[in-house]
């Protein structure tokens, strides 16, 4: 399987910190990383993570700042 083949199929990924990624469809996903509903090409994976990913940061740090005083 190589990454940059256009007729292979991935899946989206996220991790407990809702970071996202794409993995092949085929594989076993990486330790600490669940799909999302989602699959396609590498380019239509990686439209949708643009489109749902809107905050880059960690959801630990997005906690601990929510939980700061303003």
């Amino acid at each position: 399987m190589h990454w940059d083949d256009e007729r292979a199929i991935f899946k989206v990924v996220r991790n407990d910190e809702e970071q996202y990624s794409i993995w092949p469809a085929d594989e076993p996903n990486p330790l600490g990383w669940s799909d999302v509903p989602k699959t396609g090409t590498r380019q239509e994976c990686l439209a949708y993570i643009d489109e749902v990913w809107t905050d880059m940061r960690p959801l630990s740090l997005r906690r601990y700042l929510d939980a700061q005083p303003n």
